[in-house]
């Protein structure tokens, strides 16, 4: 008894590669694909733009680099400032409102006790009425 033949297969062509993504989410408006990137090869600049909020951003770049490798080095500098901004000191009393939002923490006025504007509005609200001009 023989073998049986093995079927012959066509060769394949090469796989098809899946091209990089250039629109990614932008840290600070939190929208999704709203951040662009364009990368000048020549020149070895690479841009990056969101659409939504105007953020920009610009890196050196290689013939190796690409969009992705734009947006980490922006995720990686914005790191770096927040980073720094929570090291400096400052004229808040400790508090630092660009810290603040870098840490994801979305407090107005942060620089400012919230005593202070109670103790306003009760001070206004005790003369209220001895003026002539108040109704």
């Amino acid at each position: 008894m023989g073998k049986r033949k093995k079927s012959s297969r066509k060769p394949q062509g090469p796989k098809k590669k899946e091209p990089l993504p250039t629109n990614f989410p932008c840290l600070f408006c939190n929208h999704e694909r709203s951040v662009s990137v364009k990368m000048d090869k020549k020149a070895g600049i690479g841009e990056l733009s969101c659409k939504i909020c105007g953020q920009q951003f610009q890196t050196g770049i290689n013939y190796l680099s690409a969009g992705v490798d734009v947006y980490s080095d922006w995720i990686d500098a914005c790191d770096t400032v927040a980073k720094e901004a929570a090291e400096a000191p400052n004229s808040y009393g400790g508090l630092n409102p660009y810290a603040d939002r870098a840490a994801g923490n979305e407090r107005r006025n942060s620089g400012m006790d919230n005593d202070h504007h109670v103790a306003s509005a009760a001070v206004r609200d005790e003369y209220e009425g001895d003026f002539v001009d108040d109704d």
